[in-house]
């Protein structure tokens, strides 16, 4: 009998077929990791399947556990008070974790506590209830006097928490929608009788990690961490209208210390992170100044206002900030720091570096005229210090005014820096580059050409030429 395929075929024809099942298992194994939840390997997970919730506290609640319909007309606040109350208790096992399961999850505000994860899985949305009949009211924050719009309290926020510590935000970038439209109408209709509620807000709080969830369409202020220590805000989406949403800043940090803010994306309505530390003569009382925070590697978008600022409301004082690797693009200005006489404490020890302004009215505003006072109580003779900012590695193109340092003889600016900067810009005009009653230096050539009231120094920090001219304005606010 003659033999068609030789002993060696058939071996080569089965290494073959070996390498081939090695293959297709292999790409298997590729393809369930890559679609696996983040508690291991899910082998041979093939099409969209809903990731599980980690579990990451010693016991683990679903809303639905409580009664919650994510049906986006059922009102859910009971459901999560009775959550909340039932993880209040474990604070002495590690605390509880409730998941928000895929849905929309309508309610009117509440509180979290202590030693608790909110969990938002994929596809899940709490809704702010509209009507604002629902708000609670609270007293003024006491840094500042006044509610920020009206006098007396003021509306709460969606999500609240106060005195409390171990706390998680978190989720498969699930999110948190105040539904702001409602407000920001009623509010140019000036039928609002309190000042609007931020969205999410923890106060006197410490420990705080919010991550991976978007935030969207907030009443007021999105993100209000007041006089909070140890945070840290990562991954996270925040997003409002570009126009027509008065008022609605990214992240609020607040006479806060110890914070960190990475790795997200913010467009909003206003200032995409404002640092703050009360206003006026309350702030001044109050005392709690905004220290040890770093912005890292952000992308903002500000029409109306600043990519980043600081103040105006900086009256307990702001130091130590530290914002790197930072994007700004059509936005009205980069970043700013902006204050006024009356408002008293201090920004120092301020560092910018690595920051791109891509189409960007103006680029870099130091601003000490900021006239919006709470009461006529404050002191006119309460003029903040202003000193030692730096700006590093500061590059763009489309950018109409890269730089406007308005100090005046009250408000004297101190120890401005500037080394590495060059910004293309979108109009050939002539004093560019704006000072007013301002000390500083230029290491090294930048562009556009400094004001004449800078030292200039030479790349190895050698003094080359001595501003006499520290005084002069040159401020048009016609560019």
């Amino acid at each position: 009998m003659v033999e068609i395929f030789p002993s060696g075929w058939r071996l080569l024809t089965t290494h073959r077929t070996l390498v081939l099942v090695l293959w297709i298992v292999g790409l298997a194994l590729v393809f369930g990791w890559q679609t696996s939840s983040v508690d291991g390997l899910a082998f041979f997970r093939w099409g969209t399947v809903a990731r599980p919730s980690p579990r990451l506290r010693a016991a683990l609640y679903n809303l639905t556990d409580f009664g919650g319909v994510g049906d986006g007309k059922t009102l859910n606040t009971e459901a999560f008070e009775r959550a909340v109350e039932a993880i209040s208790k474990l604070g002495a096992r590690g605390g509880g974790q409730l998941n928000v399961p895929s849905g929309l999850w309508l309610t009117a505000p509440f509180n979290l506590t202590s030693h608790m994860t909110l969990f938002l899985a994929e596809g899940a949305v709490i809704l702010g209830i509209e009507d604002e009949s629902y708000w609670p009211l609270m007293p003024p924050l006491p840094s500042y006097g006044y509610g920020r719009e009206h006098r007396g309290p003021r509306y709460g926020s969606l999500i609240h928490g106060e005195n409390l510590k171990d706390i998680v935000i978190t989720g498969h970038n699930g999110t948190i929608n105040g539904q702001g439209q409602a407000w920001w109408t009623k509010y140019k209709k000036k039928v609002l009788n309190y000042t609007r509620g931020p969205l999410v807000q923890l106060m006197w709080s410490k420990d705080i990690v919010i991550s991976n969830i978007t935030l969207r369409d907030s009443p007021f202020w999105t993100l209000h961490p007041y006089d909070c220590k140890n945070v840290t805000i990562s991954n996270v989406t925040i997003l409002a209208p570009v126009s027509g949403a008065p008022n609605t800043d990214g992240i609020d940090p607040d006479s806060c210390e110890d914070v960190l803010i990475e790795n997200s994306y913010i467009c909003v309505g206003d200032d995409a992170v404002a640092i703050k530390s009360g206003w006026d003569q309350y702030g001044i009382a109050y005392g709690r100044p905004s220290t040890n925070i770093t912005l890292r590697n952000l992308t903002v978008r500000s029409v109306v206002s600043a990519g980043i600022s600081i103040g105006s409301e900086m009256s307990g004082g702001v130091s130590n900030i530290i914002v790197e690797d930072l994007i700004v693009w059509e936005s009205r200005r980069g970043i700013r720091i902006k204050t006024a006489a009356g408002r008293g404490g201090y920004v120092r020890d301020i560092f910018y570096h690595n920051v791109t302004l891509d189409n960007v009215r103006v680029g870099i505003v130091i601003k000490t005229d900021y006239n919006e006072h709470p009461d006529n109580g404050f002191d006119p003779k309460a003029v903040p210090i202003i000193e030692n900012i730096t700006f590093s590695g500061i590059h763009g193109q489309g950018v109409r005014v890269p730089v406007r340092i308005h100090g005046s003889e009250e408000i004297f600016i101190k120890g401005v820096s500037f080394k590495d900067m060059s910004v293309g810009l979108s109009h050939k005009k002539k004093h560019v580059f704006q000072c007013s009653f301002v000390e500083g230096r230029v290491i090294g050539s930048i562009f556009p050409a400094p004001c004449e009231n800078l030292d200039l120094y030479n790349e190895q920090g050698k003094l080359v030429k001595r501003s006499m001219s520290q005084n002069v304005t040159d401020i048009d606010y016609n560019i």
